[in-house]
């Protein structure tokens, strides 16, 4: 029975079409259409021009491509795959033209208008690689493995998630499940037939068992929490009061001047935001408006001024900032000191947010760059303009990030897999309580072990609900 039945239920299979190359213009441009039965529609595109060879499946095969009318679109390649052996499992027919946006329009129409009989339509977000899932092509895990390598914006995150496509990912938690499985039936099989219980969790070291399984799954959630920093990276923001470097530490870390900087105080209005990447891992970095208020500690050799509307405004946003950070950098001034106004800023942080303090301007305080752990926080000495100490901020960054180096391959993972695991090894603490407790509780340690098992399952997509599955392929791209 396929593994899917429970989402079959609701498949329209009607046949669908879209343009499977990304909007512009390109040498190449493919119009892809997927279906129990594609031939009523090849032989409408194509009538009389197949007559005398007809297509072989997965052999390019060079033709016109015609309106109703016999005019020519465009002369390009067709390949047909005939299910189940195609990327959907259904049959699927590719037509490959010249990649302008009008001659794939006109393309995708006359398609449409062939297959109009035969219901086709257009594709949703998606949706081919949905009936990949669905037709037991890939698994869910593998099929957003697709999704995220078009995504990948640097080669260590195309790599892992080429991992995760082929299947790596996947084995791993299949593996993880049949140690479960395993389990589960020794603690059924002493349930069916109580009269035989002798300290049964003692004689199938069923404690062992269950520990080994533990292990495994936190060396799962280590290197899928790694992966998972490649894919959606972290949200770094930059605060403090204005004028103390961050929009020139922003330039030193993007190496480049994506920030506007000047000795005038409250430059920056709006936040700025660059994306960077250290050891393959995406920051977006966010510089946001100085903070201060009307009354705040003023040093000695500034003068007093009014917050204007537009920089009250500003200095909201670096709130609402700070709020959805990731990890947030304190810049202060190493040439002057903590101020009452820094103290301020501190006590708004969030708690539950990592925050790394910056002393910037090292060239004029006589400081060295350096790194200190201190009880409030990690303080980092640098010069933003001299470019010192930059180094050891990013490797601050990737300290607090979770970052390792390993010599393995990472697969590419999502939030929705990291919780899976967390609500997994929640359910396998549980059963260890329960086992805690010898044979007296077998049944509650075993339900444990079911719930593991579901939660695991769901990555893979064997146990997911349709709800789930929509959310999923709708953020795919059309013609995916």
């Amino acid at each position: 029975m396929n593994q899917h039945s429970t989402s079959l239920s609701s498949y329209d299979s009607t046949p669908i079409t879209a343009i499977a190359t990304a909007p512009g213009r390109g040498g190449i441009g493919v119009v892809r259409i997927s279906g129990k039965d594609l031939t009523p529609i090849i032989d409408a595109l194509f009538a009389g021009v197949l007559k005398a060879k007809p297509l072989t499946p997965r052999h390019a095969t060079y033709l016109p491509f015609t309106q109703a009318d016999g005019s020519v679109i465009d002369q390009g390649i067709v390949i047909y795959f005939k299910g189940p052996h195609s990327y959907t499992g259904e049959d699927v027919l590719e037509l490959q033209g010249h990649g302008g946006p009008v001659v794939m329009q006109m393309l995708l129409t006359r398609c449409l208008e062939a297959g109009q009989a035969a219901g086709l339509r257009l594709a949703q977000p998606g949706e081919f690689t949905q009936r990949a899932f669905l037709n037991d092509k890939l698994d869910l895990a593998q099929a957003e493995a697709v999704s995220d390598l078009i995504e990948a914006s640097t080669e260590a995150a195309a790599k892992s998630a080429s991992q995760s496509l082929s299947g790596v990912f996947s084995k791993v938690i299949h593996a993880l499940v049949e140690k479960v499985v395993h389990l589960r039936m020794l603690v059924e099989a002493t349930l069916d037939f109580p009269e035989e219980e002798i300290d049964f969790l003692e004689k199938s070291d069923a404690r062992g068992q269950l520990s080994a399984i533990q292990a495994a799954l936190q060396a799962v959630f280590q290197q899928a929490a790694q992966g998972a920093l490649l894919r959606a990276g972290l949200n770094v923001v930059l605060a403090g009061q204005p004028n103390v470097g961050k929009s020139s530490l922003l330039n030193a870390l993007a190496g480049d001047d994506v920030a506007i900087v000047t000795a005038i105080a409250g430059t920056t209005r709006d936040k700025v935001t660059e994306t960077i990447h250290i050891e393959g891992i995406p920051l977006n970095i966010i510089d946001t408006a100085g903070i201060r208020h009307d009354d705040d500690e003023l040093h000695p050799d500034e003068h007093r001024s009014t917050i204007d509307t537009v920089e009250r405004i500003g200095i909201e946003r670096t709130w609402a900032e700070v709020n959805k950070a990731d990890v947030i950098l304190h810049l202060l001034d190493a040439s002057r000191g903590p101020t009452r106004a820094d103290e301020g800023i501190v006590a708004r942080f969030p708690d539950d947010v990592p925050v790394i303090r910056i002393w910037n301007k090292i060239d004029l305080s006589g400081h060295h760059p350096s790194v200190d752990e201190m009880d409030d926080a990690t303080h980092v000495y640098l010069s933003a303009q001299d470019h010192l100490g930059i180094d050891l901020l990013r490797k601050e960054l990737l300290r607090i990030a979770g970052w390792q180096q390993t010599g393995e391959s990472l697969y590419l993972a999502r939030e929705r897999h990291l919780i899976a695991l967390k609500h997994a090894h929640e359910h396998l603490q549980n059963a260890a309580d329960y086992a805690a407790q010898n044979d007296q509780s077998l049944d509650l340690f075993a339900e444990e072990l079911r719930l593991t098992q579901d939660r695991l399952n769901s990555i893979t997509g064997e146990f997911t609900s349709d709800d789930l599955l929509g959310v999923i392929f709708s953020r795919f791209c059309i013609g995916k």
